[in-house]
């Protein structure tokens, strides 16, 4: 399958550190697939994420977007065509729910009704009925509705590519893991290619296709959820891998203590 994201041996330093944010990086990232960059604090994966819509710049290497070295790209009509969620989703206070989507379709200059009719058809997607939500304003919302909102703004000029960074971390987890599948939903069914960055491996292996393992700014391993269960790379990939099953073991023997006989 053709890649829509490629980095080749890409690096990159933040001024005043000895030490490489990102090593010698290479990834391929078919189109239409769900890619998580999982790894510890200060691993290099959301610096990855950041290069790869121009919001850092390497130092060595090259990165292509659809077979185009992104380098070439105007960076503000590349960010245009993916779509960015943050963990804070960072809502415009001032703005209302279907202000904070339109955002970007008006920047790009749509008609006041295509946009009206995007705005409730996203609101529609993301389980926010439009009559409800679509006038508040983003102090009136909890977190999921929040996220939610983040999701449709970042959805709202039909990107191809979504990249986001730690998006469902700071929500409760019943929200968290409804909202997690619920997009999972959104990225089969709208085509999506989707890099997600998380530490959680829990949350990699039930949402991604293909996952990258980072440790000290580079790639330890990459491979299906499958291939990292069943061979991982090394004793901090087996380590990762063991977390979720410790918990589910916990959760088990929990489940055991409270069961009638």
């Amino acid at each position: 399958m053709a890649s829509i994201i490629a980095l080749d041996r890409v690096s990159m330093s933040y001024s005043g550190t000895k030490a490489a944010a990102v090593r010698d990086v290479s990834l391929s990232i078919p189109k239409g697939s769900f890619f998580v960059l999982i790894g510890e604090s200060g691993s290099g994966k959301t610096t990855t994420l950041h290069l790869m819509n121009r919001l850092l710049e390497p130092e060595q290497g090259r990165i292509l977007i659809d077979g185009t070295a992104a380098a070439t790209l105007d960076p503000v009509e590349l960010r245009r065509g993916m779509g960015l969620i943050f963990q804070a989703v960072g809502l415009f206070p001032h703005l209302t729910v279907a202000q904070n989507i339109g955002i970007t379709p008006k920047l790009l200059g749509w008609p006041a009704a295509k946009i009206a009719e995007r705005v409730d058809e996203l609101l529609q997607l993301v389980r926010l009925p439009a009559d409800q939500f679509r006038d508040r304003y983003p102090a009136a919302l909890s977190g999921g509705q929040k996220q939610r909102v983040g999701l449709a703004r970042a959805l709202a000029a039909q990107p191809k590519i979504m990249l986001m960074d730690e998006p469902f971390g700071a929500l409760d987890p019943v929200i968290r893991d409804e909202l997690s599948a619920e997009y999972r939903d959104i990225h089969d069914a709208l085509g999506l290619t989707t890099v997600l960055v998380t530490h959680d491996m829990t949350e990699a292996f039930l949402l991604a296709d293909q996952v990258a393992v980072m440790r000290d700014g580079r790639i330890v391993q990459t491979g299906t959820p499958a291939e990292l269960l069943a061979s991982p790379a090394d004793d901090f990939v087996r380590a990762m891998i063991e977390n979720p099953r410790k918990r589910a073991r916990r959760l088990a023997e929990a489940m055991r203590a409270v069961s009638p006989p």
